[in-house]
């Protein structure tokens, strides 16, 4: 499996995409390390390769 931006597979950035009610494609910001979505620009971290994508309770008014 070819390992893409941030360490994760290039097969898995063709599936991610934010849990916002838009469902927007993600990109990586590689500075901080993280995911960070094309509409709501939320950001989210990726742990020992596994992208941690939650949004916040208080978000999803």
């Amino acid at each position: 499996m070819t390992s893409g931006p941030l360490g994760l597979a290039m097969a898995l950035w063709d599936v991610l995409a934010c849990p916002c009610p838009q469902h927007a494609p993600v990109t990586a910001d590689e500075v901080s390390g993280q995911i960070v979505c094309t509409k709501c620009a939320a950001r989210f971290e990726v742990l020992d390769g596994i992208p941690i994508m939650l949004l916040d309770s208080r978000d999803q008014a």
